[in-house]
């Protein structure tokens, strides 16, 4: 079983910015990708960002340009720098990993970040 933990969640006021974590519990060799989903309140899961293996990215329209997604190999770990953030960026931020194996995925239980006006 892998193991997702997330941190860095909080409230900010709106042009703030925070700094998400996930590490997981496996080596960065057995992992295809890792990325962010939101969800917020009475939308459905969606995807914010994500990196591959070899380091390629990928991100939603909404946050191009503000959001920033990295991953530190020898730490099992991706972050997501969010800068200028919006109240409709208010979302519980979800980390996935996808596994070489069998592309399975494995979710953490998320971390909410909330957003003033």
């Amino acid at each position: 079983q892998v193991q997702v933990e997330e941190s860095g969640g909080g409230l900010v006021q709106a042009g703030g910015s925070l700094r998400l974590s996930c590490a997981a519990s496996v080596s960065i060799l057995s992992i295809k990708a890792m990325g962010w989903y939101r969800q917020g309140p009475g939308k459905q899961r969606e995807l914010v960002a994500d990196i591959s293996r070899g380091g390629n990215t990928n991100y939603a329209e909404f946050v191009k340009g503000r959001f920033t997604i990295s991953r530190d190999n020898a730490k099992n770990t991706v972050y997501l720098q969010m800068n200028s953030l919006k109240p409709e960026d208010t979302a519980v931020y979800y980390c996935n990993v996808m596994m070489v194996i069998n592309n399975r995925r494995y979710w953490g239980q998320g971390t909410q970040v909330t957003v003033s006006s």
